[in-house]
């Protein structure tokens, strides 16, 4: 018989985000506690709801010995189309709190994911990706009737389909992966040893707790320092656990009291990482723009400099206006860098060099040295 996942609880007062410095887990029904937020709120969602597992019976090795699998109640609908007004319900919630700029994340099994991803779609969420969740350990199929199932599928969306500004932070991304595209299948181990949960009976807390490596690179991917992230099916507060660590701001809803419990106390114990390891990724299209002329204008590069290539085989002489000019031609670094190599284009910055002391040096530190004294200004 399925569980009702409707009830409100009225106890908690309304709230506002601007009371929310660090972690903040709310006991009851997110559908219910969610109504209760200021719409367009919340950065980032990450949503790890009931797989609708329909579990028939207790699963077993082949020595016959239990397999600690999901059976809780709160798995339990009483049909597929409970599982879709459920679905339909804290979707809605979500969307209704989400920023126009914010995205979230779904993750789920073979089970869910795909009646999970229609329904976004007809709520008018915008996919960006499904990414892979391979797991390194998976458990294995003991009745042998099967593949292993190996991997969990999450979907990243946008809360519309004109959505603009939304957080990916690319270039981070790639640095991280020796400067390779992050793909879109991400090999992490199970959630095991140290890092789950257990009771004072030494079994599991949760029985689906997802590892931190796991929420780090879906929050490192798709956050900011400050930004507040949700999740409506808080567990045992992995998602929180994270997000202090990264910085981000969290708030999380949980039915059950002893996960809520076991969360508050995992949140609690985490500190949040130095500042300088989370500071923005500079990238080329967010760095602020400088100009050629506020090389000379800073002294850094007076008029009358040559600028050579890597190879000296190109000299230009700098203009106190600015430009540069190559024989009977003149114009800005890009123009006379392709002009130099007989090319259509031209990255000027990464082009010209001045000579110094200790030999050649890129016009572009130079820019880099100003634009890390705007960062610190």
């Amino acid at each position: 018989m399925g569980v009702s996942r409707r009830g409100a609880s009225l106890k908690t007062p309304r709230f506002s985000l601007e009371s929310q410095l660090q972690s903040h887990i709310i006991v009851g029904d997110c559908v219910a506690e969610m109504a209760r937020m200021q719409p367009g709120s919340v950065d980032l969602v990450f949503a790890d709801p009931p797989y609708n597992l329909q579990l028939k019976g207790d699963l077993k090795r082949p020595d016959e010995s239990h397999v600690d699998a999901v059976n809780d109640d709160w798995d339990k609908f009483s049909s597929f189309a409970a599982y879709d007004d459920f679905t339909r319900a804290w979707l809605l919630a979500c969307r209704r709190i989400m920023k126009p700029s914010a995205t979230i994340w779904v993750i789920g099994s073979y089970h869910n994911i795909f009646r999970v991803g229609a329904m976004m779609q007809d709520l008018g969420f915008w996919i960006l990706n499904d990414i892979v969740w391979r797991k390194s350990n998976p458990m294995p199929n003991f009745r042998g009737r099967r593949f292993t199932n190996a991997h969990e599928t999450m979907i990243w969306a946008a809360r519309d389909e004109n959505a603009k500004g939304y957080t990916f932070n690319y270039e981070a991304l790639k640095a991280a992966n020796e400067d390779v595209q992050m793909r879109s299948d991400w090999l992490i181990p199970l959630c095991t040893g140290e890092e789950r949960l257990k009771g004072s009976d030494g079994k599991k807390v949760h029985p689906t707790q997802k590892p931190e490596g796991l929420l780090a690179r879906v929050l490192l991917s798709s956050s900011k320092p400050g930004d507040v992230v949700l999740d409506p099916f808080n567990g045992t507060g992995t998602t929180g656990a994270v997000a202090k660590r990264l910085r981000r701001n969290y708030i999380g809803f949980e039915r059950e009291h002893a996960y809520a419990k076991a969360a508050e106390a995992r949140i609690a114990a985490v500190e949040p990482l130095p500042e300088d390891t989370l500071a923005p990724f500079m990238t080329a299209r967010g760095a602020p723009r400088v100009a050629f002329s506020e090389l000379i204008d800073r002294g850094m590069i007076l008029p009358g400099t040559k600028l050579v290539d890597a190879k000296k085989r190109h000299g230009a002489l700098v203009r106190a206006d600015g430009a540069i000019a190559l024989g009977d031609k003149v114009g800005s670094i890009h123009r006379i860098g392709a002009v130099a190599q007989g090319s259509e284009a031209c990255n000027g910055w990464t082009f010209w060099h001045i000579e110094t002391k200790k030999g050649l040096k890129l016009i572009d530190e130079l820019r880099a040295e100003i634009r890390s004294k705007m960062a610190a200004s």
